[in-house]
């Protein structure tokens, strides 16, 4: 691209790019030390939430809450939808886990597992009619093991299990505890350690940003633009996205298209929503809007980007902590009522290995939708904001925020645009 081309470029963005060049994944500059330190802190809170749930122990079968607990990673994807994998940290006794079956050194110099066992699958897929046997081998096992550290307390809590499962263990003598509140509430306040791997993961999101920004030319296809943020997550240790939230032009109202084989059009606004999980399991949740060409933006353009950020704003500088929910949901921007049927449901949600509670849901729908609780030190919070009317474009906008002893510090910092 020549300079009489790129007049309009932003290179504020520009300077987020992987300084190492095309060829070469950013390195974390993270010590170890960081890193042992968050596994403790987070296998901690998790057994805080079993003792204060009373239960002898917490199943975990979703990979996110798994590496949460161990930082054990092994085919999370295809793990979130095939029950292969679990592991159960007792109240009073070890925290083991059941690797598939010849992955058992994946988890070497994880000090936070006690014991590793050879998991039981009883899915369908892997056990066709021999399925209710393999459930029961799975339940008697799990049984054994909570009445030896169990102490007579036959609750158990799960994050997440089949219906099969439930019954194999209820027809043992256990009485399930929905398992959900135990680890949202534990994920919820991150230790300095978990602050500082997620400004890792950001890092790294911000210079996928910066190479979608600096390939937004006409010509360059949604899915093209998409896959840059792939590669610079995936060639630096990143995971996964957990959407595809780019559009362009009228693709982007209604909100929600995933990202096609459509071609961008100079001029017309992009707008995106990273969901990505980065280096060390940890979300970076960000979006932004801009125009493809670098083209100064038109009057509903700037119109419209000047709403969405006047809602980031707003919001984001009433945040604290000890606020309620509904207090916060008292003081929150209001849409203007044009906009209102194009919004976004949320204001604010809790943002840690995945999207996560709290949920505090936009003022139109609050009454219906929200729940008790307040804001906490420690909780990373994203402010969203999502604004379009009849007949625009939609601009998306979001950032990622930690609540302090204080009052609050923006993690990301990839420039808004100038309007």
């Amino acid at each position: 691209m020549t300079q009489s081309q790129s007049v309009f470029k932003d290179d504020r963005k520009l300077t987020y790019l992987n300084g190492e060049g095309a060829d070469k994944p950013l390195i974390s500059p993270v010590p170890k030390t960081t890193l042992d330190k968050a596994r403790s802190y987070r296998l901690g809170r998790l057994r805080e939430q079993i003792a204060v749930h009373d239960v002898a122990g917490l199943l975990l079968y979703d990979p996110i809450n798994i590496r949460y607990a161990f930082d054990s990673s092994n085919m999370q994807v295809w793990t979130s939808h095939n029950p292969v994998r679990y592991a159960l940290i007792l109240a009073d006794g070890p925290a083991i886990l059941w690797e598939f079956k010849g992955c058992e050194h994946l988890n070497d110099g994880l000090d936070g597992i006690d014991e590793i066992r050879t998991a039981v699958s009883w899915m369908f897929m892997t056990k066709g009619d021999k399925a209710p046997t393999g459930v029961n081998i799975w339940a008697n096992e799990i049984a054994d093991v909570l009445r030896q550290h169990g102490g007579g307390n036959t609750r158990f809590a799960a994050d997440k299990l089949d219906g099969p499962g439930l019954h194999a263990l209820e027809n043992v003598g256990f009485t399930f505890v929905e398992g959900a509140e135990l680890t949202e509430r534990a994920r919820s306040i991150k230790s300095v350690e978990e602050v500082d791997l997620m400004r890792w993961t950001i890092r790294v999101c911000e210079a996928g940003m910066a190479r979608i920004y600096d390939h937004s030319v006409p010509g360059a296809t949604e899915r093209e633009l998409w896959a840059h943020l792939h590669f610079e997550n995936a060639r630096s240790g990143g995971d996964w996205l957990e959407t595809k939230l780019l559009a362009c032009g009228p693709n982007t109202n209604p909100w929600y298209a995933e990202c096609s084989d459509r071609i961008c059009q100079k001029g017309e606004m992009i707008s995106f929503d990273t969901d990505m999980i980065g280096p060390y399991g940890y979300c970076a949740d960000l979006s932004r809007s801009w125009t493809c060409g670098y083209t100064p933006m038109n009057s509903t353009q700037k119109r419209i980007y000047s709403t969405a950020l006047k809602q980031i704003n707003h919001n984001m500088s009433i945040l604290g902590p000890g606020m309620s929910f509904a207090e916060y949901n008292d003081k929150s921007w209001r849409i203007p009522e044009q906009h209102a049927d194009y919004r976004y449901s949320l204001a604010v949600h809790g943002v840690g290995m995945a999207d996560e509670w709290p949920v505090i849901p936009l003022h139109v729908d609050f009454a219906d939708t929200a729940t008790s609780g307040q804001i906490e030190p420690g909780m990373v919070l994203c402010v969203e904001s999502l604004v379009a009317e009849q007949g625009s474009e939609s601009v998306k906008l979001e950032t990622q925020v930690l609540i302090t002893e204080s009052g609050y510090e923006r993690l990301d910092s990839f420039p808004w645009e100038s309007v």
